[in-house]
């Protein structure tokens, strides 16, 4: 009889078990939020694009939690998840017809300049540093090399890392390091020089 106990029992605790799992899963998980964040504010280069990828990534992320390896690194993981996340977007903006842009003499516009409010200031402050000459120039590299410089140079991420991120070799990694470094510098450089005769 106290067989049939512990049998009717060992689900509840497995179940039990699994909660507990996920709850230290997803906390864990959560705290590299910032890190994520300033991951896709690079990559896309508007705040509230970032914000929209960051969730999306830790959707997916929570959607596969048991796919997580524990004792790996989940930095990398949850960077993994929200580089695919950010190529399915822009998937998905390439295969989108082009919309005319709204002109400032419509309806819209004026509607717009007449009721928006003015942004809070870390809304000021994030709208400044995503409209920088930094993010500008990275913009401006392609995107093969421009993530390679987001992971190890914004995200923190070993070559290592970012060859596991990146499904690619550490000797790619490191040589399109080189030349997004070197791309973005010659950016920035462009830019100072026509900033500094206009």
């Amino acid at each position: 009889m106290s067989d049939e106990g512990e049998q009717a029992e060992a689900p509840g605790v497995a179940q039990a078990q699994a909660a507990r799992d996920r709850t230290a899963f997803e906390e864990e998980a959560l705290g590299h939020a910032e890190n994520l964040y300033r991951i896709a504010l690079r990559l896309t280069g508007s705040s509230q694009a970032a914000e929209d990828l960051v969730q999306e990534a830790y959707l997916r992320a929570f959607r596969a939690w048991q796919s997580y390896r524990p004792g790996t690194n989940l930095a990398a993981w949850l960077a993994t998840i929200l580089r695919n996340a950010f190529l399915d977007e822009a998937r998905k903006q390439s295969r989108r017809p082009a919309q005319e842009s709204l002109d400032e003499q419509s309806d819209y516009y004026l509607y717009n300049q007449l009721t928006r409010d003015q942004p809070e200031p870390q809304e000021a402050v994030l709208n400044r540093l995503s409209s920088g000459t930094i993010v500008e120039s990275l913009s401006t590299v392609p995107p093969v090399f421009r993530e390679v410089v987001v992971l190890v140079d914004v995200g923190g991420f070993s070559y290592a890392d970012a060859a596991e991120i990146l499904n690619v070799p550490i000797g790619t990694v490191m040589s399109r390091l080189y030349r997004g470094r070197r791309l973005l510098k010659q950016a920035l450089a462009d830019r100072a020089s026509g900033d500094g005769t206009s």
